[in-house]
């Protein structure tokens, strides 16, 4: 459950859902559970000026200095990071699942991690679900006012009959975004494990979530494009959530994605090598080998 209590609580997950909101937000601002006093720093001033004076290779080598700075505000939430990875292996392993919830870049960026899973490491596409406010129509084209909904986060999540047995991350550089904020919101009070991946420390999402991780990435090279610095740092840390995940759960052998679907032919490819490697035989007798059995991890089962 939510560590934090709202006061009136349903009033805010019921009805009209912008007003909600704002009510929701009015309760965070003035209540004694919560303090609203952080700096939103994805709108803090660009470090540079003048962009549209400076030449090509100017413009580039200063978005590269901005971007090294990403790695490093990783690198700070690791703990958070591993807080979630070892809570997701201990309820998928029981048969839990992952959702993501977002809005824009956020949200593309959680439907791109989740939509990896299956060939990668060869689970079904319902075992890791990417969510985004406007629906799929929104993964290529914005849907306005679709992250402003509240309600709507929960209303898709429950197409998913989602358990306590699963968990849903929220994700908005901003830590504002209110179909991500209702979504966490409703999941908690189900009794649903959260987290929240956000690049303003302190704001609503990283106060709500059970799990926040809170990347501090400096402002963006363009002021406010979140699409940047932020977005790059959130699709590090999904890297690291599903891979770290799927190790844990035994979907990798040694280094090799050995649960992988062969859809194509670099992947059949990749597939007889890995078996050869592994059983230390010949390319052919590899393949062969592959063929019978479907999948490398059946096939080094099978071979040794």
């Amino acid at each position: 459950m939510n560590k934090f209590l709202f006061r009136n609580r349903e009033n805010f997950v019921n009805g009209h859902s912008h007003l909600y909101y704002y009510a929701f937000l009015f309760n965070f601002a003035h209540t004694n559970y919560i303090t609203m006093n952080y700096i939103k720093i994805t709108e803090t001033p660009s470090n540079h000026d003048n962009l549209e004076q400076l030449d090509t290779q100017s413009i580039l080598q200063k978005m590269n200095e901005e971007d090294k700075k990403v790695a490093d505000a990783v690198a700070m939430v690791i703990p958070q990071i591993t807080k979630l990875v070892d809570a997701l292996a201990e309820r998928f392993l029981e048969g839990g699942r992952l959702f993501y919830i977002g809005a824009g870049t956020s949200g593309r960026l959680g439907i791109l991690d989740a939509s990896e899973i299956p060939p990668t490491f060869g689970l079904p596409h319902e075992r890791v679900v990417g969510l985004i406010a406007g629906g799929d129509t929104a993964i290529r084209k914005s849907v306005e006012h679709a992250e402003d909904d509240f309600e709507q986060a929960w209303k898709d999540l429950m197409v998913h009959e989602v358990t306590e047995n699963d968990v849903v991350v929220g994700i908005a550089a901003s830590g504002t975004t209110p179909y991500v904020l209702g979504g966490l919101s409703e999941a908690q009070k189900h009794g649903v494990l959260t987290a929240g991946i956000t690049n303003n420390p302190g704001s609503p999402l990283a106060e709500l979530a059970d799990i926040a991780i809170a990347m501090n990435v400096g402002p963006e090279f363009v002021t406010g494009s979140t699409r940047m610095k932020s977005g790059t740092s959130q699709k590090l840390a999904l890297n690291m959530i599903s891979t770290a995940l799927m190790i844990k759960i035994g979907r990798v052998k040694g280094n090799k994605m050995v649960n992988m679907q062969l859809s194509n032919i670099k992947l059949v490819d990749r597939g007889v090598r890995y078996v050869s490697e592994g059983l230390g035989i010949a390319y052919t007798e590899a393949e062969i080998l592959l063929k019978k059995h479907g999948s490398v991890k059946a096939a080094l089962d099978a071979g040794q």
